[in-house]
């Protein structure tokens, strides 16, 4: 196994359970992460063509305070009806928020842009979110191309012929009595960085098969290709079991999107609706140390990046193959 994916994971979190599901008919999917308690939710949104339900609630002046599910979704805005599916397996579990005789499961979601791999007509859906919930459970999560990240590809810049496979990816850090997980689905416009070593893991190609470096390329006056807006998107969550106040995770949320910023080149751009999601459990009931929790935030989220193309392997789809890190590092 490669050393960078190792075993911790986003479950490492007490009182979070992750379930995928991936549609064997066309690479797509979706991720539900759950906690069942409820926790304390917070999201940040940096990239200009987001895909998102529910994120108003999350607002920390807002009445609502707790989630019990987040959904990251394949599908773009069609993969929203999966969080139905999500409702509908919390309520049918007891879980939710009581509004007087009724109870209404809070459940935020975000989306990214597949469309372009296999038969657009397909699309997570409720049953899809449903089946997710059926799937989940506090075991290490599964990586790579499964769920939201089934149909992700990465380094789109100068045309989707030359991207390469993207995934989802979790990771955690623990320091102290403190834990901080983070699960990420990488279907960036830009090229995925090792940020210890500067070196590109996937992203735009050549004519060679050989990393372009789009960012180089752009800097030297190279055009971008024709790139339609909201095509792209990296979403994701952090989760921590520190007992925090809305504005508390809201604050991990943003800080979160410095772990993107040092794995994608470029990153929260106009075609990428780039988001985060924090929930805070609250099981560790001191006082949490906050700077040292956007720290671990911050690194969670970059080795979840990574790890979601490490993860990935090649897929083909009609005259499309979009190349995995692994074929790259095998050459």
């Amino acid at each position: 196994m490669n050393p960078q994916l190792g075993k911790d994971n986003l479950c490492d979190v007490a009182g979070i359970e992750v379930g995928h599901f991936t549609d064997t008919r066309r690479p797509t999917g979706c991720t539900v992460i759950l906690a069942r308690d409820g926790a304390v939710g917070g999201v940040d949104v940096r990239g200009a063509a987001p895909g998102t339900r529910e994120t108003d609630l999350l607002e920390p002046g807002n009445t609502v305070s707790h989630v019990h599910a987040v959904l990251l979704s394949g599908g773009s805005a069609w993969g929203l009806d999966a969080a139905g599916g999500v409702m509908r397996w919390l309520d049918e579990q007891g879980i939710g928020l009581q509004v007087g005789p009724a109870r209404v499961p809070i459940v935020p979601a975000a989306v990214l842009f597949d469309l372009q791999v296999g038969d657009h007509r397909i699309r997570p859906d409720a049953t899809a979110g449903y089946a997710a919930c059926e799937a989940a459970s506090a075991q290490a999560p599964a990586q790579g191309n499964v769920g939201a990240g089934a149909g992700a590809t990465v380094g789109k810049m100068f045309g989707l012929n030359g991207a390469m496979k993207g995934g989802i990816g979790s990771a955690s850090v623990k320091v102290g009595d403190f834990t901080v997980g983070a699960m990420v689905a990488c279907n960036a416009l830009g090229d995925v960085i090792d940020p210890g070593s500067g070196r590109i893991l996937a992203g735009a190609r050549d004519s060679s098969n050989n990393l372009a470096g789009t960012t180089v390329q752009l800097l030297a006056g190279r055009a971008p290709g024709q790139i339609l807006p909201g095509t792209q998107t990296t979403i994701g969550l952090i989760a921590t079991d520190a007992k925090l106040d809305k504005a508390q995770a809201r604050r991990l949320a943003q800080v979160g999107h410095d772990g993107l910023a040092r794995c994608i080149q470029p990153v929260h751009t106009t075609s990428d609706g780039d988001t985060l999601f924090a929930l805070a459990t609250g099981r560790i009931h001191k006082e949490p140390p906050m700077t040292m929790l956007c720290v671990m935030a911050a690194e969670a989220v970059a080795r979840a990046t990574v790890r979601a193309v490490l993860a990935a392997s090649t897929m083909k789809n009609g005259e499309h193959k979009w190349l995995a890190a692994s074929d790259m590092t095998a050459r």
